[in-house]
């Protein structure tokens, strides 16, 4: 299909909407002008346009909620599945007001949006590059969630040392548990005053607070979060001071805080080696593609061999560079 049949089929699209939008319009306002004769026999005009405003609000709101309860029917749908708990979980890791639903929708739009991009403008009339940029931009949505949700597990784990210390100070001042989690989320910055603030409403609800703090383990899945509720949990069922073992757990934190940076620092020579190694013959490419784009053309559009051989350099690219994340990626 070259251009012009795609505008051919875009446009008449476009005319078969209009002419369905039209028809709607003519459909109702056919029932109420209906809806107006009969009630003329009986009221006045005022009375009628009062009627008839009645009418079409209940109407809408009729609608509304049919709309609503089949949205909510086909999100339990999709959460039920395999790929729907996933994503139900990483949007909740990550803190985004959207249903499955809405996430699977905005998916199908960034891959509609990529195709039509690299169709119509970067690549016109090349099928396989418009593929490509079809399946970039079904994974865009994912990426930017799972960044969301690293970024706010990464700021978590910063703020968890200043937690524990407001913890301990509150229990020594005589609060209970729970009056001390609502006292961390009033005085700490997000997202661990939303996080704790959560588990605050849930043991108010009537969830006991294992399962709270097991929840919000599930929203932050962090080694040093899990120690916590771990001992936790296991002081309300054996006792003692728990002041106490919060305080020795925070300082085994910031210990780990600070192997982990010095770590990262000695490591820093090796990452930024895997990446200059991975892209720099991506750079490459792209600069010779700029400069002298028919020399390039010759391994693009030679489909029996350059394809073959972008596609092996591409991924020899990849399994090096995680080979040297899993090389400088040290456990603590």
């Amino acid at each position: 299909m070259d251009t012009t049949q795609l505008l051919v089929v875009i446009i008449a699209a476009v005319v078969v909407l209009v002419v369905l939008f039209i028809t709607i319009l003519a459909i109702r306002r056919q029932r109420a002008d209906v809806f107006e004769e009969r009630l003329g026999r009986y009221a006045e005009a005022s009375a009628l346009l009062a009627l008839d405003e009645e009418f079409e609000r209940e109407e809408r709101e009729k609608q509304k909620k049919q709309e609503k309860a089949l949205a909510k029917e086909f999100d339990k749908v999709l959460a039920r599945r395999g790929f729907g708990e996933g994503w139900k979980q990483a949007l909740a890791r990550a803190d985004l007001k959207l249903t499955v639903t809405e996430y699977l929708f905005l998916h199908i739009a960034a891959t509609v949006g990529g195709f039509a991009l690299v169709f119509l403008i970067l690549a016109p009339g090349q099928l396989v590059q418009a593929l490509i940029g079809a399946g970039i931009g079904f994974f865009i949505p994912r990426l930017y969630v799972n960044n969301k949700m690293n970024k706010r597990l990464k700021d978590f784990e910063n703020q968890l040392t200043d937690l524990l210390g407001l913890w301990v100070n509150s229990l020594r001042s005589g609060y209970s548990v729970l009056q001390a989690l609502e006292a961390i989320s009033r005085e700490s910055p997000p997202p661990t005053s939303i996080e704790i603030k959560r588990v605050v409403q849930e043991v108010q609800l009537g969830i006991p607070m294992e399962d709270a703090l097991d929840h919000l383990l599930q929203r932050l899945p962090s080694a040093d979060l899990d120690l916590v509720v771990t001992a936790v949990n296991i002081q309300r069922e054996v006792g003692g001071n728990l002041a106490e073992i919060l305080e020795v757990i925070g300082h085994t934190i910031r210990e780990r805080i600070k192997i982990k940076g010095e770590i990262r620092v000695l490591t820093a020579q090796g990452r930024i080696t895997g990446y200059l190694i991975s892209f720099l013959p991506i750079g490459l490419g792209l600069f010779l593609w700029l400069i002298n784009r028919p020399y390039m053309e010759n391994l693009v559009s030679n489909r029996g061999c350059g394809w073959p051989m972008l596609a092996l350099g591409l991924g020899m690219i990849g399994i090096g560079m995680t080979v040297i994340q899993r090389i400088v990626d040290i456990d603590i």
